[in-house]
């Protein structure tokens, strides 16, 4: 039981002995000691005034008293206004620690064969060009929240949806045919997913300037893109793919193939996998069965013209399109057919959408239509929607202008990495394959990092010369802390200090060192609370406040040189726990943590 739980339990008692009346332990809200009062746990009396019969003063008064009198948990208390500071005594923070250091996964909930699924669906992209810095927040956010929901005791299905058909894909692929004079990855040294990114970008040059030509005969915007030969190109190209046309097919499966290795290739470097990948080109059919099912179930309704709707407008909301009239499905559709294939294949308890805020509208919609026709996910899926993410003008090279490309961006940060390792010192001594692995470490730690520390919900602006800052909130601040508590662990060997198991609970700490244990004892219910509010920036918020009171603590006290034994054994014993936490907590964000730097 954690030091919160015994505290409310004695308050219980408390309330009870002083005023004759029974409440809960969830009545005594307890929260952290704000930092310019002394204490560690606050209780806040209000609540208690109509049972005590007295001012806000006099019963915390009352109460404190009685804490300190009646357990060895509280050593002292303060009084300011209503709020009951509470000192919980050395002793029981050594037991705090004491019990963290015989679990080998604090803070790690067990998963149990019965656990809730939970299927996380992220990534998200077209087969038509490569992955983009807007992709690397989405595939950061979707694999940390995987970690986070698996670690407090949920079985997790990380899964893929990949848009791998429609008129944005036969560009790619009416351009190649036209200009590619049989050009491959192999032979052009490129990754496949650049390459095919580049023909979708030349058949929008090319496209652009036979629009140019036909405005100049006199035609309106409107009447040149009908009027287009190269888009009526890429609408045959769409409908031969729709009918199965051989030849079609087989140019689609190809251009494809190049793009998944490359998408594999950045997916490796950036860490994040998936259990399961779907494809909207097996999706689609069903979406529209599942579609042309509701309409015969009175769930939707037909229109004239033979398209297919909804009606929500008793949901507050408007008519929904589902089928077009000459039958195409439209997104809406698309994402109904994947979410029958997903429920077909796994009992999914909850279903996590990882998508951008710009579709929020979509997911509303979404959740009715799933609940509407049935599906036990439907009505609590979730939309984890996050903000846009740029870059600062001028600070990165991107494509076009505009779309900042994955693969540049992790090249720049593992090369920044090494440039300010090397000016830093950090590199030297060390061989050129590990300076290579060390800068990889330390470039998509500070990549990560920076993105994930943000909440989610809102746009940001990534710098990448800031993110690797070796000080302030960032993945090589929290990185080096942990290699230099590895450090100490390596002298402390060479020394043949051995680390007890457990330490005696008459070891007598300051302040400041009470302090660092609570924060050791606090990662539990942050892991906890990330995972009830979709959170990952909590842990990495967290994590950075507590490396900073380590190396504040670090700096104030003597570790190795100490001569009181216990002290010793104390600093070490709880340097390793915290550098565990760093380890653990990072690896739910996806970052890893080098031994030496």
């Amino acid at each position: 039981m954690n030091i919160e739980a015994k505290l409310q339990e004695a308050i219980v008692k408390a309330i009870d002995t002083l005023y004759g009346q029974e409440i809960t332990a969830d009545q005594a809200t307890l929260q952290k000691t704000k930092k310019e009062f002394e204490g560690h746990l606050t209780l806040v009396v209000f609540p208690f005034l109509k049972i005590s019969k007295k001012g806000p003063e006099q019963t915390a008064q009352e109460i404190g008293e009685w804490l300190v009198q009646n357990t060895i948990s509280i050593s002292r208390f303060n009084v300011i206004k209503g709020f009951l500071n509470l000192s919980v005594s050395s002793a029981i923070w050594i037991e705090q620690l004491n019990e963290i250091h015989s679990l080998p996964n604090y803070g790690i909930k067990t998963t149990e064969a019965n656990a809730p699924l939970v299927m996380v669906e992220y990534s998200s992209p077209n087969t038509n060009k490569p992955l983009h810095l807007g992709h690397i927040r989405n595939n950061l956010l979707g694999f940390s929240l995987a970690e986070v929901l698996k670690a407090n005791g949920n079985r997790v299905v990380k899964t893929n949806i990949v848009n791998d058909r429609g008129i944005h894909i036969c560009k790619s692929m009416l351009a190649w045919q036209k200009w590619g004079n049989g050009e491959t990855p192999q032979s052009s040294g490129k990754k496949g997913d650049h390459l095919v990114g580049e023909y979708y970008v030349l058949f929008d040059k090319h496209y652009k300037a036979e629009l140019a030509e036909l405005k100049v005969k006199g035609l309106s915007e409107k009447e040149a893109e009908a009027q287009s030969e190269l888009m009526g190109e890429a609408r045959e190209m769409l409908r031969k793919w729709e009918a199965g046309d051989v030849a079609t097919v087989s140019l689609w499966e190809e251009m494809n193939s190049w793009v998944y290795a490359g998408f594999d290739e950045t997916y490796k470097r950036l860490g994040v996998d998936f259990d399961k990948i779907y494809y909207e080109s097996q999706t689609y059919l069903d979406g529209k069965d599942t579609v042309m099912k509701g309409l015969e179930d009175g769930i939707f309704y037909q229109k004239e013209d033979k398209s297919v709707w909804a009606d929500l407008t008793a949901e507050g909301l408007d008519q929904k399109l589902l089928l077009r009239s000459d039958g195409t499905s439209v997104y809406m559709t698309q994402d109904i057919g994947t979410a029958k294939l997903r429920f077909d294949d796994y009992p999914i308890n909850k279903m996590v959408y990882v998508v951008g805020n710009e579709q929020n509208y979509h997911f509303q919609v979404l959740s009715i239509l799933l609940d509407k026709l049935g599906f036990e996910f439907g009505k609590g899926l979730v939309h984890f929607s996050y903000g846009m993410v740029e870059l600062p003008e001028g600070k990165m090279k991107s494509r076009e202008g505009t779309v900042v490309d994955a693969d540049d961006l992790i090249d720049e940060m593992i090369e920044t990495a090494k440039e300010t390792s090397k000016e830093l010192g950090k590199l030297d001594g060390v061989s050129e394959e590990e300076a290579d692995n060390i800068s990889r470490i330390v470039g998509m730690g500070a990549l990560k990092y920076f993105i994930l520390k943000v909440d989610p919900k809102k746009n940001m602006t990534f710098n990448p010369k800031e993110s690797i800052d070796f000080n302030g909130n960032t993945g090589p601040f929290i990185q080096y802390t942990h290699a230099r508590i590895q450090s100490v662990i390596r002298k402390a060997v060479e020394q043949e200090i051995t680390i007890p198991d457990s330490l005696p609970i008459s070891t007598g700490l300051s302040a400041k060192e009470e302090a660092l244990v609570q924060s050791v004892a606090e990662y539990a219910s942050i892991v906890g609370q990330a995972g009830q509010e979709y959170n990952p920036a909590l842990i990495a918020n967290y994590i950075y406040d507590l490396v900073k009171e380590y190396n504040q603590f670090y700096h104030d006290y003597s570790i190795l040189r100490e001569e009181n034994t216990e002290l010793k054994n104390f600093r070490l014993l709880l340097s390793v726990e915290v550098a565990k936490i760093i380890k653990r907590s990072m690896s739910l964000l996806g970052i890893e943590v080098p031994d030496r730097m």
